[in-house]
């Protein structure tokens, strides 16, 4: 397997987010709408997303992760053609809806590949490995944003989000190969209900997806809060895009203390609790600096979190669901994506980026809590 075009393929959905952070002032001014409303195409960029990401994943167990990867990646590049043809913020939103839609397929088919690949504990250093090159994706979609809005306006972000999806249709197609065992039957629709059925009364899922939301809620804050932060403070969008180098660091150096820590043989129980606590004292800080520049000091704390949480929390969610990888991880997905989307919602109604982090914090350092406390019963 190609583990190149992989990593492209699980960055990719960052990428489109990162790269569009930077055009949310010049939209709001284009199309003369609130910074709220603006705000609102991230939220509703999850909720659709995540419907993505259970479609896919479950169609994956049918129809095998090649032919789901290269059809998500078709629907994605439909909506990026719309998006960048829209007339109006309307259809900016439903081409992004649509876009969202498609390109959940590069998260959970990836996750699927490698869950087919894997076993649990290369499967936890295969994650650490995605989360360092994870790192790299604000610095570039940050930077790229910034550059193209600076010369081509918003449209300039669609433009190349459209080629991208070309370039990685046409990898997909040359390199993917099938991962889905021969001769696995595909799960029957009742089999799905009744797999949602026993998912959904799992705490161990559901502490595990709220997890997964509370850590992406603080890294996507960022986006949306911060390039009106910058524009408050007279800063260029070209130095908010320089800002992502910030962020890989604080992603990278958070990776490789996940990686350190799995071979000091902590658990990662224990891991996402030692994450949780720096989340929450990085939060704090931001209440005497968010509205400086400086703000970008405690950011990195947060980030740090977010690269040791998230390798430790999908590694270790679905290990009790391996009969069904495609459909456990589309409907695991599902759940945590739609909690994102509405910790994303609430955040659009807060002003303060410090309230934010702080209660998301605060929620994943008792969920980390609840879990260590679960797994020492057992």
């Amino acid at each position: 397997m190609n583990l190149t075009l992989l990593i492209l393929l699980i960055m990719f959905p960052q990428f489109v987010e990162t790269i569009y952070s930077p055009g949310l002032p010049h939209i709001a001014k284009a199309f003369q709408i609130s910074q709220e409303k603006t705000l609102l195409t991230i939220s509703l960029y999850f909720t659709a997303f995540a419907f993505g990401v259970v479609f896919w994943g479950i169609l994956s167990d049918r129809i095998g992760r090649r032919n789901t990867m290269l059809l998500g990646l078709f629907i994605y590049i439909v909506g990026s053609g719309i998006a960048l043809a829209a007339p109006n913020f309307e259809i900016i939103l439903v081409a992004r809806l649509i876009s969202a839609f498609g390109i959940a397929v590069g998260s959970v088919i990836t996750q699927t590949i490698l869950r087919d690949q894997y076993t649990k504990i290369e499967l936890n250093k295969v994650f650490s490995t995605m989360g360092i090159a994870l790192s790299i994706s604000p610095v570039i979609g940050l930077f790229c944003g910034s550059i193209l809005v600076l010369f081509f306006g918003y449209k300039g972000l669609f433009s190349l989000l459209f080629i991208l999806g070309l370039f990685l249709f046409w990898r997909s197609w040359v390199s993917l190969v099938e991962t889905k065992k021969t001769g696995e039957i595909p799960i029957s629709i009742p089999q799905i209900f009744a797999l949602a059925k026993t998912m959904i009364t799992d705490k161990a899922i559901w502490r595990s997806a709220i997890l997964v939301m509370c850590f992406n809620v603080l890294l996507f804050n960022y986006y949306a809060f911060a390039p009106f932060i910058f524009d408050k403070n007279g800063v260029s969008l070209n130095l908010y895009g320089y800002s992502g180098i910030i962020l890989a660091i604080g992603s990278f150096l958070g990776s490789s203390i996940n990686k350190r820590l799995i071979s000091l043989n902590f658990t990662a129980h224990k891991i996402i609790q030692i994450a949780s606590i720096l989340a929450v004292f990085s939060s704090l800080l931001l209440f005497f600096t968010q509205e400086e520049l400086t703000f970008l000091i405690p950011i990195i704390g947060v980030v740090t979190a977010f690269g040791m949480a998230i390798p430790a929390i999908l590694s270790q969610a679905l290990m009790d669901y391996e009969n069904h990888r495609g459909s456990a991880g589309a409907l695991f997905g599902l759940l945590y994506y739609l909690l994102i989307g509405l910790g994303l919602s609430l955040s659009s109604c807060v002003g303060s980026l410090a309230i934010v982090y702080t209660a998301f914090s605060i929620i994943a350092f008792v969920i980390s809590y609840w879990k260590i406390q679960k797994a020492v019963a057992q």
